[in-house]
């Protein structure tokens, strides 16, 4: 349900001041610790941060796409890791219970989700299956009232932290491609689930990514998410809707890389004159403006159709793929802008260039995006 235009001003403006006046001060800390302050995180609870997308009858705000994308440009505008830090709750890790749960499913869950309180992952990438995620290794098999998973999952986010799984497996063994994967709510504590140790990334300090094991874990039944089989659907269907949050968090992130340039430039002298002066500064600026202002129209135009119930796979990729793109170009420029001062630590540029590199990969890469435009595009005859 949609927000009166004042309640979703008011839900922006507070979370823009928190980001403002909370978030940002914090930035270089998070990234040398790589954690998150445990007070932020319970600040984050408080505002209803973790249950956005989440149904209101299970105590979530109950944004509809474009609200929750208007919500993510806001939370672009300072480093990714605070907003991986609830991210899951909100989309992949959530998003195939919202649309594929049964009513006890949801009922068990959402409330946690949305209060925080259960912390949500996405289990589909495997050593195996990335791009190719038809490709799932990982096994699902029915015995009884259980199914029993064997096998490993890469690049997990968030599963250091998480009580809860959308685990992706194979639960025929004798279907190959996407028709033998069902999906399945699998909780930590579950005996023979193991998390990895967080990997050393590029960038996205205080964001953690790990490995997933799975030895001899009993599932019940009940917890298959969605009919047998449907695994692929779940999985698609949350990415698209995923895609689109991206979109609007790279949007956030050009927004705020280009007022930083645009502080720089205009204090910055040089040949008795302030950068902001010469011309192709200001090609750079107008570039990085025009490119951000295209990507923001793309999410939020999309954003909408979905909230008409229309089909948005072509969309949502499009929108993805020129978002992640362009906030790559946009922290490119900001750091020849910024010069020297862009390639070491003090303004956060050179981290912010950093940062934004994941966006061309996680929701599926840039080349994924191709092959989906590529592919509706010919569905629908141009």
């Amino acid at each position: 349900m949609a927000l009166d235009a004042e309640t979703r001003e008011q839900l922006i403006d507070t979370v823009r001041r928190f980001v403002t006046e909370r978030l940002r001060p914090l930035e270089a800390q998070v990234a040398e610790q790589d954690a998150m302050p445990p007070e932020v995180i319970e600040e984050m609870k408080g505002l209803g941060l973790f249950g956005l997308s989440i149904p209101a009858d299970y105590g979530g705000l109950d944004l509809n796409m474009e609200e929750e994308c208007l919500i993510a440009v806001e939370l672009g505008r300072t480093s990714p890791a605070f907003r991986s830090t609830f991210g899951t709750n909100v989309g992949i890790g959530s998003q195939g219970l919202v649309m594929f749960g049964t009513d006890e499913q949801k009922q068990k869950y959402l409330p946690g989700i949305a209060s925080g309180e259960i912390i949500t992952s996405f289990a589909l990438t495997e050593p195996e299956a990335g791009s190719d995620s038809a490709n799932v290794q990982t096994r699902a098999i029915r015995d009884g009232d259980c199914y029993v998973l064997n096998g490993s999952k890469r690049f997990i986010t968030n599963a250091n932290k998480a009580d809860l799984f959308t685990v992706m497996a194979r639960s025929d063994p004798e279907k190959a491609g996407a028709g033998g994967v069902s999906a399945f709510l699998v909780e930590r504590n579950l005996p023979g689930l193991s998390v990895g140790k967080p990997e050393k990334k590029m960038g996205q300090q205080g964001a953690h990514i790990c490995d997933v094991v799975f030895d001899n874990v009993r599932v019940p039944a009940e917890n298959r998410l969605g009919r047998e089989g449907e695994g692929f659907k779940v999985a698609m269907q949350v990415l698209d809707r995923g895609r689109l949050h991206i979109s609007a968090v790279c949007v956030g992130v050009a927004e705020r890389l280009i007022a930083d340039c645009v502080a720089y430039a205009t204090e910055r002298k040089q040949f008795g004159q302030a950068i902001a002066g010469f011309q192709l500064i200001q090609g750079m600026i107008a570039d990085s403006k025009t490119e951000s202002m295209a990507a923001r129209a793309l999410t939020l135009e999309t954003a909408r159709k979905r909230d008409a119930g229309r089909s948005v796979t072509l969309e949502a990729a499009a929108a993805k793929y020129f978002a992640s793109e362009m906030v790559g170009r946009v922290a490119d420029r900001a750091v020849q802008i910024f010069g020297g001062a862009g390639y070491v630590a003090d303004h956060g540029i050179e981290r912010f260039y950093r940062d934004v590199r994941i966006f061309r990969i996680y929701e599926g890469t840039s080349q994924i995006q191709q092959v989906v435009i590529a592919r509706e595009t010919l569905k629908r005859g141009g």
